[in-house]
This record gives structure tokens, C-alpha cells and sequence, in this order.
């Protein structure tokens, strides 16, 4: 079958598409911007991409074409469809029905974390012999593929609550009839399609009404919004993870949380060494834990195989060190995620200086639904450095002159390397953080630190 694949350099249309590619389709896809790392993850796979959404791109001779949630009416290559009346399908409903059904669905929810959890359950599966299909919203590195479909019964999918489609409002983990589901926390986020936070709660609580019986929810203990959800109506056993009454609870043996003893039901069952920071992560590897448990993993087996976990791209990625001075990549955009990525560092590095750089990409940082809560989240950071949002509707240079610390804000990415890597000094950690491409900055920094500038 011919598919062409509408936004498909989006982290989840990337997935499908190299779903799609496995099952022996012939695939072919566009986007409006083609960007590492799912563009070179779709080219590897000998899958054609054309950048923008022309009608011409589209085969005459199509069979079939999925439709990202970045897609809107006016869309040309959309019309083109429509006008042609080609089948077409949102990604969560092409991949329940061709990619889900008969499969044991391990789902993984929640505002944060996601993709580092479904990574770490997946390794922990793959570690275990299971051979695990899996859709994860990033290229884990212990695999250094977004999604493949696996040989066996178990699917572990990145359950993300964004709309499916501009013709289907519901969220995406609607489709997905998970029979154990990690809800791993609950904050309001993406402003642009949801009012309020109770409006994404209600869609939480759809999801729950998804999950049989003899499936399992697994619950952050520490999350009064998840409570709220459960008590609106759950027919499924819960099993929960983190605080102190919890069915599974972490131990720090370092403060920067790299070494942890685990518990389950008060008893100690394994003690995990990783490459990963924060209590973030510590409290994400117990919900990791507790889902391979339910799939017959043994939690000594599975501790020990975090060991060898390797964290996903662009969560705390080094790109590059130049006269000691770090340059890392990060995917936090959401305030409570930049604060606990800055946590995990300073923990790690002690009183070094943080440089932290920020593009301010997403929906709903853009309409400043949170911009209350950024200098908080930016509190462990030296200096604070911006690039001015495009399309912003508030101030942000405002926000920033009640900074404690350090700040700056720049009009283009050109301008800000060229400013302030001469501020730079010596054992700086400079953290990028954006959940787009933010124009190559990391190579610009390094390239610049290498030159001297």
C-alpha cells in the first residue's frame, strides 16, 4: 500500500511512519520543517520526505494517507486530499487498527516524562527477553530507533494526551486500550487546545474508563491531580509509586539521584547505578518498574538492567565540551520540568555555574499561561539567557527584569551566540532547553567556543 504521511517529522507521525515502512508499506511524507533527529531516523529507513505541504508531493497513485495533529483545514496538501477524496486516518487510529489490536498495551502518560519512562520500560522489557514493540516521542539510545513494531505480545507506547487530529479532539491515548497504564503526573499544558486543566483531567478520566479489568494503573502517589481523576470512577487495580505509603519507593544513595535502592511492598528488591539525574528520574523509574512487574519481569532483574540504561536525546544530552566548558541539550519547556532538569545538574556538579538558555517554542509558553512560574523554575540557574519568543503574547523581557540572577534576551539565535559565548567561563554547564530545533544553537555555541569568540 502507498501512504503519505501529513507532519511527518514529528516525533509520534516518525513512528508511524517507521511502523508503516516495517509492515512493508511504501511510504513518503511531509512537513513544513524537516529536522534532525527524526528526519535522518526517516531517511536511514529509505523514507522519502519533502519539505512543505505542496499537492504535488502526494503521489497521484496514493492508497492512503495519515494525517498529524499539526494539520488544519487550508492546508494544501489537506484540500488536495479532501477534494480528491482520498482515505485518510489520524496516526492514533491508523496504528489502534493496524498496529495495537491483539497487542498487551503498556501506556505511559502524564505531562512529564514520558518519553524517558517509556524508554526505561521498554529497555527493562528488551532486557528481559521480551522483545517489546514499541512508539516513543524521541530516539532512545539503547536502541537508536523511534518505534518498531517487535516480536511479541507486549507494545509500549508514549500515551500523550494531545488532540489526534483537527477531525478527532480526542486525545491521542483514547485509541490506545492500554491494559497497563502508568499515569505518571498531571499539570495544565497545552493551552492552545485545552482550557483549563479540568478539561485535560476529563480526558485522563477517559482514557481510565479505556483500561479492563485485569489490567493494572499505575499511579505517581504524589499527585493530587491523579487522585482527583481516579475518584471520578476506576474498574482497575492500582498499584502506586513514590511517597512514603507508596507501593513502590526509592531510597537515594547519592543526592544527585545516580544511585538509588528500590523498594517494593517495604521490601528491598534492587539497587540501581545509571547515567540519569533527579528525583524526576528516580520517581520515573519506579513507574518503569511497576509496569514491567505487571508484565512478568522481576524486579532484580529489572533494576540491574537500568544499569544499562542509556537516557533518550535531548534530555540532558551532552552535545560537546570545549575548554571545559559543557554544552547540553534538553527537551524542558514546561516550567516544572526546567526546574527539575536544573536539580538534577546542580545536584550533580555542585556550586559550578549554570548558564541557562531557553527558547520559548511551545503553544503554551508562547501565550503565557505560565509565565508566573518561569523564575521559580530558573532559580538553580547563574544566568539566564532568552531568545525572543516568536509571535509571544506577553512580555517576556519584562519577566525577566525580576530575575534575581543574570539575564538577557535576544532577538535571533545569530545574535545570542554571538553575545554571550564570550561571557562564558571555565567549568560553565550551559544548558539548552526548547522542544524545537531552536536553528542548530548547539553547534553555533560550540563552534564559536572552539574559535574562540
Amino acid at each position: 500500500m502507498r501512504i503519505h504521511i501529513l507532519g511527518i517529522c514529528g516525533t509520534f507521525m516518525a513512528g508511524i511512519a517507521q511502523l508503516a515502512r516495517e509492515f512493508g508499506h511504501e511510504v513518503t511524507g511531509s512537513d513544513l520543517n524537516v529536522y534532525p533527529p527524526m528526519s535522518t531516523q526517516l531517511q536511514a529507513s529509505g523514507i522519502q520526505l519533502r519539505e512543505g505541504y505542496e499537492p504535488s508531493h502526494i503521489d497521484p497513485k496514493v492508497d492512503f494517507v495519515i494525517v498529524g495533529n499539526v494539520i488544519s483545514r487550508g492546508n494544501p496538501a489537506m484540500e488536495y486530499v479532501l477534494n480528491q477524496k482520498i482515505p485518510y486516518q489520524s496516526g492514533p487510529q491508523w496504528l489502534a487498527e493496524n498496529i495495537l489490536r491483539d497487542r498487551w498495551v503498556l501506556a505511559v502518560s502524564g505531562t512529564h516524562g514520558k518519553t524517558t519512562t517509556t524508554s526505561m520500560l521498554t529497555w527493562i522489557l528488551e532486557a528481559a527477553g521480551k522483545n517489546p514493540g514499541f512508539l516513543i516521542g524521541g530516539v532512545p539510545e539503547n536502541f537508536g530507533i523511534s518505534a518498531r513494531s517487535g516480536k511479541s505480545p507486549y507494545f509500549v507506547i508514549e500515551a500523550d494526551e494531545y488532540d489526534s487530529a483537527f477531525f478527532d479532539k480526542r486525545s491521542k491515548f483514547i485509541h490506545y486500550g492500554p491494559k497497563t497504564l502508568i499515569l505518571n503526573n498531571l499539570e495544565y499544558d497545552h493551552a492552545d487546545i485545552f482550557p483549563n486543566l479540568e478539561a485535560i483531567k476529563q480526558q485522563f478520566q477517559f482514557m481510565i474508563r479505556t483500561v479492563p479489568g485485569n489490567g493494572l494503573i499505575i499511579q505517581n502517589a504524589l499527585e493530587p491531580n491523579l487522585v482527583d481523576v481516579l475518584a471520578k470512577g476506576c474498574w482497575t487495580k492500582i498499584s502506586t509509586f513514590a511517597g512514603t505509603e507508596a507501593d513502590w519507593q526509592a531510597k537515594l544513595s547519592r543526592p544527585d539521584g545516580s544511585e538509588f535502592e528500590v523498594y517494593y511492598k517495604k521490601e528491598l528488591v534492587g539497587v540501581v547505578e545509571w547515567q540519569l539525574l533527579g528525583q524526576h528520574n528516580v520517581n520515573n523509574a519506579l513507574a518503569a518498574l511497576s509496569a514491567a512487574h505487571h508484565a512478568g519481569v522481576r524486579p532484580s532483574e529489572a533494576t540491574a538492567s537500568l544499569s544499562s540504561f542509556k537516557n533518550v536525546k535531548r534530555r540532558l544530552e551532552v552535545k560537546g565540551q570545549v575548554k571545559n566548558i559543557t554544552v547540553y541539550d534538553d527537551f524542558a519547556h514546561h516550567p516544572t520540568a526546567i526546574a527539575t532538569t536544573l536539580a538534577g545538574l546542580r545536584a550533580k556538579i555542585g556550586n559550578a555555574r549554570i548558564v541557562a538558555i531557553l527558547e520559548f517554542g511551545s503553544n503554551t509558553m508562547k501565550m503565557g499561561v505560565h509565565k508566573e512560574s518561569i523564575e521559580d523554575s530558573l532559580s538553580l540557574a547563574d544566568v539566564v539567557i532568552c531568545k525572543e519568543p516568536d509571535n509571544a503574547k506577553w512580555n517576556l523581557q519584562e519577566t525577566l527584569k525580576h530575575f534575581k540572577q543574570s539575564t538577557a534576551i535576544y532577538k535571533t539565535v545569530d545574535e545570542l551566540v554571538q553575545k554571550s559565548v564570550p561571557t562564558f567561563k571555565q567549568g560553565d554547564h550551559v544548558v539548552v532547553m526548547s522542544n524545537g530545533g531552536f536553528d542548530g544553537i548547539h553547534n553555533k555555541l560550540l563552534k564559536a567556543l572552539q574559535e574562540g569568540a
